[in-house]
């Protein structure tokens, strides 16, 4: 999903929001690179499918305990087996979201775009609070604490259980942000969170600010070519924590320290994926770069699927895979990127970033169309 970008002014509080067009979308756009012929390398099949009610907002897909948490823009959420897609609860917003779902398999939590945070514990509802900003953000659950962010980068902290608001952390903010999903990741006792191009390191129980260390620096001469907004979900490789920031860098942060461990300028508007090897990451043309995870170094591109509308990547087993616009899933061999299979969906975009469970990859497109997969 291609970010909207948002214009915040201080006093009050008050939001105002610019009108903008999607970013990749203008009318000379590139035609998309024709698909080569693949005989497929490696076995992989869909194993099973479900459906929600469309994704047209920033989606976040949780996997946990083996299970995945699901919302759609119409505010359904669904927790299902990620081994057999068997439905386990359903629970229902009452209203469309602009942000979700979060969840630490007992608490969910999401936002309506009426801008009101809405937690459930399995599929009750518990309580509802009404926001100030707009969230484009999934909530974070963690240590029974709802975690949001506005588009604003106001963060917030509720207790889980009964709404109870518990800090607010206001920064100086950019002039203009992005209406994308941004960084807001727990790594053990830190809380992180994307400051426009800067990672800052929060703790959780005060809402006090611990470090904050810049990954992008903006470039350009007006406000738009500045935007370097961290992207999210961000990467988090044990205490390290990899991010973009938006149309300028990729790099990873110690976050026990909140030391830059490496960054490099790259283009490109989603989230990145990988492991403790590989980084890997598309730019804004979809030209597809790896990245070696300790120092950032360049290991291989690839020009195979240029303007083909790449989702974020999920790095599973010998693959890395990314969806694309007409609802195809690549797993490229993540030493080379050379395409090992491809499969298809329901002919819709692929939104998002897949996300694995075990070794079932959940692909999720615009259309609500929800694709289980195991390549092996």
């Amino acid at each position: 999903m291609r970010p909207w970008r948002h214009r915040a002014f201080a006093g009050w509080g008050a939001v105002l929001f610019a009108l903008a067009a999607l970013v990749g979308c203008a009318a000379d756009k590139p035609k998309p690179k024709a698909l080569e012929a693949v005989t497929p390398k490696i076995a992989g099949r869909q194993v099973w499918a479900a459906k929600v009610d469309g994704v047209r907002f920033p989606l976040s897909v949780v996997s946990r305990d083996g299970n995945f948490i699901v919302a759609s823009s119409g505010g359904t959420l669904l927790g299902l087996e990620a081994e057999s897609g068997r439905q386990l609860w359903t629970a229902n917003a009452g209203a469309p979201l602009s942000a979700g779902v979060g969840s630490d398999g007992r608490f969910h939590a999401v936002v309506t775009v009426d801008n009101k945070l809405v937690t459930f514990e399995g599929s009750k509802e518990l309580w509802r609070e009404q926001l100030k900003s707009r969230v484009s953000t999934a909530p974070l659950v963690a240590g029974e604490r709802v975690f949001v962010m506005g588009v604003d980068r106001a963060v917030h902290a509720y207790d889980a259980k009964d709404g109870k608001r518990l800090w607010t952390l206001q920064r100086p903010g950019e002039a203009l942000t992005l209406l994308h999903i941004g960084v807001l990741a727990a790594v053990k006792d830190t809380l992180v969170a994307g400051q426009g191009p800067r990672l800052a390191g929060i703790d959780p129980t005060r809402g006090t600010l611990r470090w904050e260390v810049p990954v992008g620096s903006p470039r350009g001469t007006n406000e738009v070519e500045r935007l370097a907004d961290l992207i999210g979900p961000a990467l988090r490789l044990g205490t390290r924590l990899c991010a973009r920031s938006f149309q300028a860098a990729v790099g990873c942060v110690d976050t026990e320290t909140g030391r830059l461990l490496w960054a490099r300028n790259a283009g490109g508007v989603n989230a990145i994926g990988g492991d403790e090897e590989l980084i890997f990451g598309a730019d804004a043309t979809d030209r597809i770069v790896a990245w070696k995870t300790d120092s950032g170094e360049t290991v291989w591109t690839s020009e195979r699927m240029l303007f083909r509308g790449l989702s974020a990547p999920a790095s599973i087993g010998p693959t890395v895979a990314f969806g694309d616009f007409e609802g195809y899933v690549h797993f490229l061999d993540r030493k080379d990127g050379q395409t090992l299979l491809r499969l298809p969906t329901d002919g819709a975009p692929v939104v998002g970033k897949p996300v694995l469970s075990g070794t079932t990859l959940l692909v999720v497109t615009r259309n609500g169309g929800l694709f289980a997969f195991r390549p092996q």
